[in-house]
């Protein structure tokens, strides 16, 4: 009997826990096909610019990039991006307010409607941009011959046209974050008596402010390296509606490679600082720090 009361209990085995299951391979993995993919889309072929703009001597250089023609080129190009993209966070914040926030008739078309500027083709854009706001068009017959103003072979064409391929980066980054946007919070603003504009500028608008600013840099982003819808309706007049992008195509058909990889490398340079800027910000205002 006591030795069948000493006689040790038998415990079950304990069965091994098995790796974990990963649908993508593993980090090392992974991380070597993004460094060589990365490498392969993006890096080479900006080396190759700062490598052929090498080839060029300092005074070349800086006489190529700093001409009369291509700095207004640079004044166009930059400051109607700034100014297409700004534009479309005000008016693009709205169109995405108005369809997470209402339902009206026809609102599944206005939503297909803000991606058009994706699937049409740049070309046919400008082309359509062109036939509206010219001089016998339909909206320029209008604008031009009851207001004065020429849209139409002038810069405001241009921001017209940096606007129109703008404005879906805007309505797709702002939407989903205001779909979850919690409206208990607004329902408790304005039971603790605040009107309409505080509720927005206390409560809404420091929600979307980082979405915004990210729509504000993919708008510029794609604004400053458009050429298809813009050089139809710029009219491409020298010193006056003459986009960078242009340019560089005039100097490669010209066969001089290092000059147009130049002006594309103080493209490249200024538009990177500008969206770090623009990022800073956004971290900034997202309330977390900027790591170096």
């Amino acid at each position: 009997m006591s030795a069948v009361l000493a006689a040790p209990t038998a415990t079950p085995p304990v069965a091994k826990r098995s790796a974990p299951f990963r649908v993508m391979p593993g980090f090392r993995l992974s991380l070597g096909f993004t460094i060589f993919y990365l490498t392969l889309i993006v890096l080479i072929p900006l080396s190759a610019i700062f490598l052929k703009t090498f080839t060029l001597t300092w005074d070349s250089f800086w006489t190529t990039v700093t001409s009369a023609r291509v700095i207004a080129s640079y004044k166009l190009t930059f400051g109607a991006s700034l100014l297409g993209a700004f534009i479309n966070v005000i008016f693009g914040g709205i169109v995405a307010w108005v369809l997470v926030r209402y339902e009206f008739p026809g609102k599944r078309i206005v939503d297909a409607l803000v991606d058009l500027p994706f699937a049409l083709p740049t070309a046919v854009a400008g082309i359509t941009l062109t036939a509206l706001y010219s001089a016998n068009g339909w909206l320029g017959r209008f604008i031009e011959g009851e207001l004065g103003i020429k849209v139409a072979f002038t810069p405001i064409g241009v921001v017209i046209a940096l606007t129109f391929i703008g404005l879906p980066f805007v309505v797709r980054t702002v939407q989903p974050v205001l779909e979850d946007v919690e409206r208990e919070l607004e329902e408790a603003a304005a039971s603790l008596g605040a009107n309409a504009w505080q509720t927005f500028s206390r409560v809404v608008f420091p929600t979307i402010l980082p979405s915004l600013m990210t729509g504000f840099a993919l708008a510029f982003a794609r604004a400053t390296g458009e050429y298809g819808s813009v050089i139809f309706i710029a009219g491409n007049m020298p010193m006056v509606s003459e986009i960078t992008p242009l340019f560089i195509i005039t100097k490669l058909e010209q066969y001089d490679y290092a000059g147009a990889t130049a002006i594309a490398t103080v493209m490249l340079v200024v538009s990177f600082l500008l969206l770090l800027t623009i990022n800073l910000l956004q971290a900034w205002a997202r309330g977390k720090p900027v790591k170096s």
